[in-house]
């Protein structure tokens, strides 16, 4: 099995692109995209996408947020959010159940500029590894999605001068510790523990994807007990028309 995730930047914007495309051409089991900025009534995805089902979680804000699974397999349950109202009006997270494993595609949100935002940020944190954890007391758990965090100094270009901005201060990082402490594994770290220069966002400033000029914060993150069915973990730098690119695992 293929999972692709993405932070796609607006699926409207992207579909006028070569996203069709390179879907057709990836083909994956399951893609999951945030940052979708649209409701579903709002895009025609074109015929590439047939034969996916169609799992949309939008934002109450118009052209705000929001996540979407396209999955070859049906789900035996979908839920949107994690069921509690202050997370859930940004349309950040959508659950799928499968046989063997629950699903979970996920859009962080930003601490902002001056860490404006922190201290929600922190509380969705933790409501979010607790909304994990217990989907793992029935089956295992991947959740793949912008998680907003370079985790350590190898994730991102630039570590010094970044350590006070939003994605690389201490208490956000912190966070990502307690996902590996919970049993979850990164799973390119797993892959490629020393890997340097291997980002999925760049800024649209300066040049930077050009450079490489990045900062590695989009992941599937799996629970220890799939790491004996993880056969790879890769990011796809040279697929354009987003700020981010994908990342993907396989089964």
């Amino acid at each position: 099995m293929k999972l692709i995730s993405w932070n796609v930047n607006g699926i409207r914007a992207v579909l006028k692109k070569d996203f069709a495309e390179w879907f057709a051409t990836e083909r994956p089991d399951i893609l999951c995209l945030q940052e979708t900025k649209a409701k579903p009534e709002q895009v025609e995805l074109p015929l590439e996408f047939a034969g996916y089902h169609q799992y949309w979680n939008s934002a109450e804000k118009p052209g705000y947020s929001g996540t979407l699974i396209l999955t070859k397999e049906k789900p035996i349950n979908v839920v949107n959010g994690i069921n509690i109202e202050e997370h859930d009006k940004e349309g950040r997270v959508i659950t799928a159940e499968y046989p063997d494993y629950f699903l979970v595609t996920v859009y962080t949100p930003n601490a902002q500029n001056g860490l404006a935002r922190l201290d929600y940020r922190l509380r969705w944190d933790r409501d979010f590894l607790a909304y994990v954890k217990n989907l793992e007391d029935s089956k295992p758990v991947i959740f793949c999605g912008d998680l907003n965090v370079a985790h350590q100094e190898i994730d991102l270009a630039r570590p010094k001068g970044n350590h006070k901005n939003p994605g690389f201060s201490p208490q956000e990082r912190e966070s990502f510790d307690n996902i590996i402490a919970a049993n979850f594994t990164d799973t390119f770290r797993h892959f490629q523990p020393e890997t340097t220069e291997a980002y999925s966002w760049w800024s649209y400033r300066a040049g930077a994807r050009a450079r490489n000029v990045g900062w590695r914060i989009d992941y599937f993150c799996v629970s220890n007990s799939l790491t004996e069915s993880l056969k790879n973990a890769w990011i796809l730098p040279e697929v354009l028309g987003s700020d981010h690119c994908p990342v993907a695992i396989e089964l």
